[in-house]
């Protein structure tokens, strides 16, 4: 009898909490990111640990640029959920955007983080994508004495390459367009664009035309097969 009392007496909090988080979805579903937050943090009062208000109020500060925010809700996320490779990446893409507004001193005391948060994602997840082409940035964008390696990012592009082809091509391009290997980039980036056909690879090409190898006549000659 005190049970079926409890439930009872609970049903219009759960009701509510329910309520508002529909409310709280619908509004990010929406774009309405400040709505969103207002409800969120509302219902993050009574259930702090709550797993995808966390993620949607993560999520909010991200596409808020909140990068220091988004990373404190991504780490609560990784602790609470030590399994899930996503939140793992989100929590050093965060540290990764902050990262590119702080000083240099700053952004490298960081780096070991990211690396870290990188390597976890692809450890539970061995296709995870996203992972790997960020910690081929790292390591195109280090300096040698703080750990910046070409094989390192090689590396990677070769993992990629073998359970995602078109990603495989386009890092080696990226790999080869940085180092302004600008023909080899080119090979790479036309074999990705023959194989993905997409409009990822279609600029990645395009742009390598027009910006670097100041081909004006080849990009057009792309745009064209791209428009048709």
């Amino acid at each position: 009898m005190k049970k079926l009392l409890l439930f009872f007496l609970l049903m219009p909090i759960l009701g509510w909490s329910q309520t508002n988080f529909e409310k709280g979805e619908k509004l990010f579903l929406s774009k309405k990111y400040d709505e969103a937050q207002i409800v969120f943090e509302a219902i993050l009062k009574t259930k702090p640990l709550d797993i995808k208000t966390l993620e949607y109020l993560g999520e909010i500060e991200a596409h808020q640029k909140s990068w220091v925010k988004g990373a404190e809700y991504f780490k609560k996320l990784k602790e609470l959920k030590p399994t899930v490779a996503d939140y793992f990446f989100k929590y050093g893409g965060c540290l990764a955007m902050r990262a590119v507004e702080v000083n240099k001193i700053k952004a490298f005391g960081m780096v070991g983080d990211m690396k870290e948060a990188f390597e976890k994602a692809i450890e539970l997840n061995p296709k995870h994508v996203q992972a790997r082409w960020a910690l081929i940035e790292i390591y195109l964008q280090l300096p040698g004495i703080l750990g910046g390696s070409e094989s390192k990012a090689i590396s990677y592009s070769n993992e990629l390459a073998q359970f995602s082809p078109v990603d495989g091509y386009l890092s080696r391009g990226r790999i080869d367009e940085y180092f302004e290997r600008y023909n080899s980039a080119e090979k790479n980036y036309k074999k990705a664009d023959e194989i993905g056909n997409s409009k990822v690879t279609f600029q990645k090409l395009y742009n390598l035309y027009l910006n670097k190898l100041k081909d004006p006549k080849k990009a057009q000659e792309l745009k064209r097969k791209f428009d048709a």
